[in-house]
């Protein structure tokens, strides 16, 4: 099973449990890293992530996980906080952090630079910021990543 398809049917099986329990499901992340395999489940709440949250959803997933077991590779499994630089990934991401403070990475250079902060304005696909040079539209293929921007 491919990752992107793992971490898909894994935030399937996870995300009412998750909101039951009062959070919100930020990402999926199957990622290899060296020779280990690391199942991310990254959660959120209006009120933050503690560790004790990480804890109480990581003991109410586990066993769902082994119910299901779907995933051939041995691998980690991690519950935590997306941060306070988040990374903006499906579109109610972006639908809710309209005039946030963000940070857009390029893929390719724009006039030599490859990253812009600015104010999130819109998201239709593409990502719009108002930046210090003025209103910005960024098409969603030239995307690296787009982060919350704290220490703008």
């Amino acid at each position: 099973m491919a990752q992107s398809s793992t971490a898909k049917r894994v935030a399937e099986l996870v995300r009412a449990p998750i909101e039951e329990l009062g959070f919100v499901l930020w990402d999926v992340r199957y990622v290899k890293e060296g020779a280990s395999w690391y199942l991310r489940i990254y959660i959120d709440s209006p009120d933050g992530i503690n560790i004790n949250n990480c804890s109480d959803v990581s003991h109410l997933i586990d066993p769902i996980l082994d119910e299901h077991d779907f995933i051939s590779q041995a691998y980690f499994l991690e519950v935590c906080s997306p941060g306070l630089e988040r990374e903006l990934i499906n579109p109610e991401h972006f639908e809710q952090m309209i005039d946030s403070k963000v940070k857009v990475k390029l893929i390719r250079p724009i006039d030599g630079t490859r990253d812009f902060a600015g104010t999130l304005k819109s998201y239709d696909g593409n990502v719009t910021i108002d930046s210090e040079n003025g209103e910005m539209t960024f098409l969603k293929a030239d995307l690296v990543s787009v982060r919350l921007d704290d220490c703008f």
